[in-house]
């Protein structure tokens, strides 16, 4: 069968369960990732086809697809930040508005003189998206992730090499950490803040297949991580140190004021390209 008659009916199959720009996009994430055919290809060269053998590997992932899997646990990578990472089951999948994060801190951290190192702490690490973002566009910083998941941590550790930076992971309970062993210049953290009363808002695709650990908290103690890592980063930061955060959208007053009753200076909160409450910045 040609390909470009294939591509016609992927989108059908799928067309209960998606869009047909989204189901699309799919076809197209996966004609590059197993058969190195891309839009343009198929555009070129109306009689590519696909071989009989080929089918089996498409009505298992067509498969998956029906059941709401996303397609980046499918492929086992996503893009982030310009960088291809590895994800799976043990990892969140990177959201256009942790990018939006990272642009920020880089932003406001780039003009740094070269020959002065900053110490960077990233919470939480997951796959490593914002620590290994930020070490590859800060060259003078030294980057260290943090995370309570081991196997989190060996994906993060795998993406630092696949994207050739050096940096270091450690395995580390932040809700049982006492104090950290050194001081960092920046300090950023996008924790679990989805209570479960919201739930209801969460797609099937993200409540059945991420991992919770990484995105719920108790509806009586939404904050329970920001209170904890504020207060660490009270000690843990340098004088004039940066504290950032991606947040809850319903929770930017609140965080506000955690970080007004804790001291911190200068704080800033910044809206994602949904309009949402999402980002948060305050000095020690």
């Amino acid at each position: 069968m040609k390909i470009k008659q294939y591509r016609t009916q992927f989108i059908k199959e799928l067309s209960p369960f998606y869009d047909a720009y989204e189901a699309e996009s799919f076809f197209y994430l996966i004609l590059e990732d197993r058969h190195k055919l891309r839009q343009i290809d198929l555009a070129l060269n109306h009689e590519l086809a696909f071989e009989e053998n080929d089918f089996a590997m498409w009505e298992e992932l067509v498969n998956h697809l029906k059941n709401e899997v996303p397609i980046q646990y499918l492929l086992g990578k996503t893009h982030f930040y310009g960088l291809d990472f590895e994800v799976n089951e043990n990892v969140l999948i990177p959201r256009p508005e942790t990018e939006e994060l990272v642009e920020w801190i880089i932003n406001e951290n780039a003009s740094q003189e070269k020959s002065k190192k900053i110490k960077i702490l990233d919470i939480g690490t997951g796959s490593g998206c914002i620590a290994i973002s930020l070490a590859k566009n800060l060259p003078n910083a030294e980057v260290f992730g943090i995370d309570v998941s081991k196997k989190a941590i060996e994906t993060a550790k795998r993406n630092a090499v696949r994207n050739n930076v050096d940096m270091t992971f450690m395995f580390l309970d932040i809700l049982q950490t006492e104090e950290f062993t050194c001081q960092f210049d920046i300090i950023v953290s996008n924790p679990p803040y989805i209570r479960n009363l919201e739930k209801v808002e969460i797609k099937k695709n993200v409540l059945d297949y991420e991992p919770h650990l990484a995105l719920f908290v108790e509806d009586n103690d939404a904050l329970i991580f920001y209170r904890k890592i504020a207060s660490l980063a009270k000690a843990g930061l340098k004088k004039n140190g940066k504290l950032y955060f991606e947040i809850n959208q319903y929770l930017g007053k609140e965080m506000i004021e955690l970080l007004e009753n804790m001291d911190f200076k200068n704080i800033e909160l910044r809206k994602d390209i949904y309009d949402n409450d999402r980002m948060l910045k305050g000095n020690v």
